[in-house]
């Protein structure tokens, strides 16, 4: 956890007040303090007492970063950037880097879409995952995983989020605490899928009979009986994607990220396949992935086979009448 005391360089006050400024306007602000923190450690290891940020030191930072994709570093320049707009509006003389320098973004990453077919073959061979007297649920707790993943779409922090006291069996729902937009949401889980965490739930007693309802769901002994970590989950992911044979068409493994790409897209496949005004449902989808409006929703929407062929089908279906070939070759 970030404090106030985490802070040591010449900048401490100022970061803290600035932190303090964007969580006063209702912003979590995690992810852009812990940059700021790496940047005052980084001040501080430059030597004692630590530096102003100036050219130079802003220089060494982003060398610093040279093992981060362009666009990590991107964001986090872009993080101490806005850091230095707000020290310039009280200081005229402070530094503030030219955005114009920075790195460009990485190519955007084609999200993979797991087909029924794959999703059977990950979870075939999920046994296979190698277990011991300290790890006995690891083969169960990764099947959960993909279950879950796949079915809810839910997000990577969301799904390690949880808790034994999440599910509750007799109205067969999770809740997921509040997490991306402050938003809680309870999400119905199909039949099957509920019988999947009734049947894990059943072995996490057997093996674990002590921890508590508020303990984990996605639980990894190793570590006390705390959440797996996604380091741990993506290492036992990828055991199943080489044994399943599935690669993006790069070479490497899906993200875990993939999978509610997956569960997005699939909807909208049903969707289309069972003639359902596809626009009029789209809030109700964005209500189960936790967005705020339908426009977060689109951005895993990807117009890709067969969902192109499908939407261009009932296009057609709907107002092909309206588009006709003029005669005599047209103009």
């Amino acid at each position: 956890m970030i404090t106030n005391e985490s802070f040591q360089s010449s900048l401490a006050d100022e970061l803290v007040n600035y932190i303090s400024h964007k969580q006063t306007l209702g912003r979590r602000f995690e992810t852009q303090s812990r940059c700021l923190l790496y940047l005052d450690r980084f001040l501080c290891g430059l030597g004692r007492p630590a530096p102003d940020l100036t050219p130079e030191t802003f220089r060494q930072w982003g060398q610093s970063m040279e093992s981060l994709c362009s666009t990590t570093k991107l964001e986090r320049m872009r993080i101490v950037w806005n850091f230095c707009l707000y020290r310039r509006r009280r200081d005229p003389t402070c530094f503030v880097p030219d955005p114009t320098q920075f790195p460009k973004p990485s190519a955007v990453v084609q999200p993979y879409i797991f087909s029924d077919i794959e999703i059977s073959e990950l979870l075939t061979h999920s046994d296979s995952i190698p277990v011991s007297a300290r790890s006995p649920l690891r083969a169960s707790t990764t099947r959960l995983a993909i279950v879950l993943l796949y079915t809810t779409g839910l997000r990577r922090g969301e799904l390690l989020g949880l808790t034994k006291a999440d599910y509750h069996p007799l109205e067969q729902t999770l809740t997921i605490q509040p997490s991306k937009f402050h938003k809680a949401r309870i999400l119905p889980l199909p039949s099957d899928v509920a019988l999947e965490v009734k049947a894990y739930l059943e072995k996490y007693k057997s093996v674990h009979p002590r921890l508590s309802a508020d303990s984990p769901l996605i639980v990894n002994p190793y570590c006390g009986g705390r959440a797996y970590s996604s380091t741990q989950l993506r290492k036992n992911l990828h055991i199943l994607f080489n044994l399943a044979g599935i690669k993006k068409p790069d070479g490497r493994f899906p993200r875990i990220h993939d999978f509610r790409f997956s569960f997005a897209v699939n909807v909208l496949l049903r969707w289309y396949r069972n003639g359902a005004n596809v626009q009029a449902k789209l809030p109700f989808l964005a209500a189960y992935m936790g967005h705020i409006s339908i426009f977060s929703t689109y951005y895993y929407l990807r117009l890709i086979e067969p969902v192109a062929s499908l939407a261009s089908s009932l296009f057609a279906a709907h107002y092909g009448t309206l588009i006709q070939e003029a005669e005599g070759g047209g103009q």
